[in-house]
């Protein structure tokens, strides 16, 4: 593999990195040092793309390829065609721009840095999309962007309108992502694959699937809501409350051209269909007219530049949906074409309000004379956006109007294009008179926030000078200038259907040249009729008044938040822990049976033949344990608590029975660190009373015979699963695989933990994530529990003693052992390195006998709860620093870039390898890559389960505090 494909690896990190070092200077009130870190990061990328052209220009994408699960298909795979790299072009060129364009524009009181690495991590997410090979990931970095893009759009978080255009734009572009998931998921179904080049190549298999028509729907639902079609246009206008440097590279280049992207990515495989045309070309057409027809009506710059956005991107989705090859180059140039102008028009409109204090137009006039470098640069990307002759825009129009008057269908969306097309163009023009006229010319500017505008700093104007002069020389010399770039995309879509084309600026007279002569005439004359009514215009245009989008979306979350989730919670939902666990175990018990019952599952007979009375007797005794359990939890809970305890012993037991010693180890840690930490959290209960009240009420009593009835269910069918697993005919080569190949393959003898670690190490990877966050999740709720009035103060032995040492001052409670806990204490203190040692050795010798990761983090994690037990949370922390966070981040990172390692070599992600390396004094030994896997489950375990004892331990030094505030207070008093 030669070192080209790597480009793509190197372009993908090299944003988010920049993202992590911008977010490191969080602390920095200077602009220049995030601003330099982001602009070299995005130089650097566009020099990166720039350098794969000669590649993909020869015909065939770069691809990268590393396997991740690939037994389900799931491969990290990257691939730039022509089509992603005029993409990559237009993420890192204008993103560059962008980045120059916000040192000047963003202040130094806002927090620079933090801008600069959302903006950053959006570029890397955007990039995911384009270049993603695989469509499982391409639905991943699609929802990065919508997390990114809420980030951005909230940067000023102070105002409402940020937090509202944010939640809006999550909202709607989050739930299309949900979709696009659902839609590659049933395309991968269909192909047999997740690989996006086999995707392409099976259109016809997809289309002549019974599942076509979902997948269809599902996709366009993704793409339609990004690209702020209709009938969800409405989030777009209100992310103008973004800052412009966001809009600019947002909302004209990326995130809304992302939904376009899909359109034309998926072109080969989903387009050419009765459904296509009428969904796409429905929602394109609207879009195109009722974007256009809003803007003439705006009166906030911003809000007229994102209207004209929607119009423009419904221009592109009506192209891809006529399903001619034609229609499809046509929609890939005004990507390029309408990325250009609308991104110096986003930032000439940012530097009016910059320099101005506003973006209400009715407030603006006459500003040429006071910016005229600025004023020509708007003027001339207003115009491109109008359509005018020599300009970039014109040429895409053209090739809009032509395929407009083509018949693709015989339908009435076909007949009626070109009359909307011509009548859109038309209200473009009127936009864009409307925007030159009013803001640079007229009377000079009254009343404005900064009274004497001026030219901003050159640097601040230069990205709109160099995309300007863009536009100009793509409108003159299209041929020479983006021909070979454009052909380059369009036949990486189309391929051998690629049509034959002309960017020539002159086709002669034709009925496409009339309709762009009539659309300009008519546009500045319906302007100029106009003028005086859109200038005192204030309740949006007419005829839609009162249809709001944002409107309607806030009334459906009310109805959502406020009557259905209301109703659910009044029928569901319950401040009380039992209601809310008897959902969770029916939830459980449904989802459990319900599979069994579709696949028909069948159990042999029970058999009790050759039952070891000794083994049932212990059986018995621990279902005693467990009915006692249930019988005194609520009232003894201490004994209840002792009576489980004694039941988990029974299956440590009966693991030691049956021949799995590595189970019995890891339960017998588990029940000693699950019996310590709820005996710790006892004590911030409700006192309960130890006796039952005889005057039990009906409506108790069918609750409890419920709760037990479903109790009784539950574990019958678990008890019924069990058993059909273990009497199930399963084949010898599954267990005789693992026995053969679990030292050949994996290194080590003791087959259970090479299973864990190797052969189903992306199953621990789950599994010690799952744990990582249960940790977080319980410390959080700890940090925000308050114990009950009536729950157990000090221990009476505790309180003696603390009176004690306050009787003797020179004996300081954290520098001796309590005299309570005197001989306990000692001896667990002495414990801990032993505890520590053992805790090693299990680590060590895990691959080859019973222990491993998980044990022996365990096993440390007892260590440190007996010093907590010994000396008290203040004594323990004053001489043991834990930082459990921090084992946790080690522990997750570790195991991940070792999983990830095993890429560099050409393997899946988590494979393991293994050799004999010679140690001095020692001799060979066996050495896995597995271990360094071992190694973060053990930081892991010992992180998560810390945590949790910090947050217990914190509970008394809480309380005592509040308790020592409180009692101060009544003796003042």
């Amino acid at each position: 593999m030669t070192l080209e494909p790597y480009f793509l690896l190197v372009l993908l990190l090299l944003p988010f990195v920049g993202s992590l070092a911008s977010a490191f200077l969080l602390n920095t009130s200077s602009r220049v040092l995030p601003s330099w870190i982001a602009g070299a990061t995005a130089l650097l990328s566009l020099l990166i793309v720039v350098a794969a052209y000669p590649a993909v220009s020869a015909g065939d994408a770069l691809r990268f390829h590393v396997e991740w699960i690939p037994q389900l298909g799931l491969d990290f795979k990257l691939r730039m065609d022509g089509f992603a790299w005029m993409f990559a072009v237009l993420i890192t060129g204008i993103g560059f721009l962008v980045v120059v364009y916000a040192r000047y524009y963003i202040s130094e009181e806002d927090p620079v840095p933090r801008f600069f690495s959302f903006l950053l991590a959006f570029m890397g997410a955007m990039l995911g999309i384009v270049i993603s090979g695989n469509v499982i990931l391409l639905s991943v970095f699609w929802e990065l962007t919508s997390i990114f893009s809420f980030l951005l759009i909230s940067y000023w978080h102070n105002t409402a309108a940020a937090r509202d255009g944010a939640r809006m734009a999550l909202t709607i572009t989050g739930i299309g992502g949900f979709c696009l998931l659902i839609g590659v998921l049933l395309i991968g179904n269909i192909v047999g694959s997740y690989d996006l080049d086999k995707i392409l190549a099976s259109g016809d298999v997809i289309r002549g699937h019974a599942l076509y028509t979902p997948a269809l729907v599902f996709v366009l639902l993704g793409a339609l809501t990004k690209s702020a079609q209709f009938p969800f246009h409405f989030w777009l206008p209100n992310a103008m409350a973004a800052p412009t440097p966001v809009s600019a590279f947002l909302h004209s280049a990326t995130m809304v051209k992302a939904g376009v992207f899909l359109l034309a990515r998926f072109w080969p495989a989903l387009a050419g269909t009765y459904e296509w045309f009428w969904i796409v070309g429905a929602c394109g057409i609207i879009t195109l007219l009722l974007g256009a027809y809003f803007a003439m009506f705006q009166q906030d710059l911003k809000g007229l530049l994102a209207y004209s956005t929607i119009s423009h991107l419904g221009l592109i989705t009506t192209l891809l949906s006529l399903g001619s090859p034609l229609a499809t180059v046509a929609a890939i140039f005004h990507m390029l074409n309408h990325a250009t102008f609308k991104a110096s028009l986003f930032m000439a409109a940012g530097i009016i309000d910059h320099e101005t204090g506003t973006r209400d137009m009715r407030r603006l006039s006459g500003l040429f004379r006071y910016m005229p470098i600025t004023a020509t640069l708007a003027m001339v990307a207003s115009a491109a956006m109008a359509g005018v002759p020599l300009l970039n825009g014109f040429l895409s129009k053209e090739m809009f109007f032509a395929e407009a008057v083509e018949t693709h269908a015989d339908s009435i969306l076909d007949r009626i294009l070109p009359y909307v097309a011509t009548l859109a163009g038309a209200f473009s023009v009127a936009y864009s008179l409307r925007f030159i006229h009013m803001v640079f010319f007229g009377p000079p500017p009254t009343k404005l926030p900064k009274e004497t505008p001026h030219e901003p700093p050159h640097w601040m104007r230069f990205p709109i000078e160099l995309l300007v002069v863009i536009c100009l020389i793509v409108g003159i010399a299209p041929a020479m200038s983006v021909g070979p770039f454009l052909h380059t995309a369009v036949s990486s879509v189309l391929g051998a259907q690629t049509p034959e084309y002309s960017l020539a600026v002159w086709h002669g007279f034709n009925v496409p040249l009339m309709m762009s002569i009539t659309a300009l005439l008519g546009g500045a004359a319906l302007y100029w009729v106009l003028r005086d009514y859109l200038q005192r215009c204030d309740d949006g245009p007419p005829i839609f008044r009162r249809l709001r989008g944002q409107r309607i979306f806030e009334r459906i979350l009310v109805e959502v938040s406020w009557r259905w989730a209301r109703m659910a919670e009044k029928r569901i939902g319950t401040r009380n822990l039992q209601p809310q666990m008897r959902w969770v175990v029916a939830t459980g018990f449904f989802a459990g049976l319900l599979p069994l019952y579709l696949s028909g599952f069948e159990t042999r007979p029970f058999a009790f033949t050759g039952v070891d009375t000794a083994f049932a007797a212990l059986w018995a005794l621990g279902v005693c344990l467990a009915l006692g359990t249930a019988w005194l939890a609520k009232y003894h809970r201490l004994a209840a608590l002792v009576m489980l305890g004694g039941v988990g012993l029974i299956v440590c037991t009966t693991f030691v029975w049956l021949s799995a010693p590595d189970l019995a180890i890891t339960q017998l840690l588990v029940e000693i660190v699950t019996t310590v930490l709820i005996l710790l959290g006892l004590r911030w209960l409700p006192k309960r009373s130890e006796g039952i009240d005889d005057t039990i009420t009906l409506r108790a009593r069918f609750r409890r015979f419920r709760d037990l009835a479903l109790a009784v269910a539950c574990g019958i069918g678990m008890t019924f699963i069990s058993y059909a697993v273990m009497t199930m005919p399963v084949p010898d080569a599954i267990a005789n695989y693992f026995l053969d190949n679990a030292y050949s393959e994996g290194g080590g003898r003791n087959v259970v933990n090479v299973i864990l670690v190797d052969f189903r190490g992306f199953d621990t990877l789950g599994e010690i994530t799952v744990l990582g966050v249960v940790a977080l999740t319980v410390y959080a709720l700890l940090r925000r529990f308050r114990p009950a009035d009536d729950s157990m103060g000090m221990p009476e032995q505790q309180q003696i003693q603390n009176r004690f040492d306050e009787e003797r001052p020179e004996r300081s409670a954290g520098d001796t052992v309590r005299d309570y806990l005197l001989v306990p204490s000692v001896i667990m203190q002495w414990l801990f390195p032993i505890i520590v040692t053992f805790a090693v050795y299990i680590f060590l010798r895990g691959h080859d006998l019973p222990g491993g990761g998980f044990s022996a983090g365990l096993t440390l994690s007892i260590a440190f709860l007996l010093q907590y037990l010994a000396g008290g949370t203040r004594w323990a922390e004053d001489r043991i620093r834990i930082l459990p966070l921090r084992w946790m981040g080690a522990g997750m990172l570790t195991a991940t870039v070792t999983g990830i390692g095993a890429w560099f070599f050409g393997y899946p992600f988590l494979t393991s390898h293994f050799q004999y390396v010679e140690l001095p004094l020692i001799g060979k030994m066996p050495a896995a890559s597995a271990l360094l896997f071992d190694l973060g489950v053990f930081s892991l375990v010992v992180g998560s389960t810390v945590l949790i004892l910090v947050a217990l331990a914190h509970q008394s030094i809480r309380i005592n505090r509040l308790r020592t505030i409180e009692s101060d207070k009544a003796k003042e008093a």
